[in-house]
């Protein structure tokens, strides 16, 4: 059996944020308080926001705890929305509409 050095080899893997599969373009329009959306445009459709229902930042811990980005549960007259904010792309996603 050969001997172990002890130490373990570690490749860089190039990880696709979540967030991103199967989600769609947002442009946001307007913030509230600088940083929460309050107006967005989806399929050509602005949308207003009533209430940010939920908040959350994505960490990589990784990477020294590098933010990701900003997660946004947007309730709306039309239904509710998580919306992405892409931290580094400095881009906005549309994850899913709940109804």
């Amino acid at each position: 059996m050969a001997a172990m050095s002890g130490r373990r080899q570690l490749r860089s893997v190039e990880v696709q944020n979540p967030w991103h599969s199967g989600s769609e373009s947002v442009e946001t329009l307007e913030r509230r308080d600088g940083h929460f959306p309050h107006l967005f445009l989806w399929r050509g459709r602005e949308y207003e926001v009533q209430a940010v229902e939920r908040c959350w930042t994505i960490c990589r811990r990784e990477q020294g705890n590098r933010v990701e980005g900003y997660c946004f549960r947007l309730r709306c007259q039309e239904g509710t929305f998580y919306l992405f904010e892409d931290a580094r792309a400095g881009t906005w996603h549309m994850r899913r509409r709940v109804r």
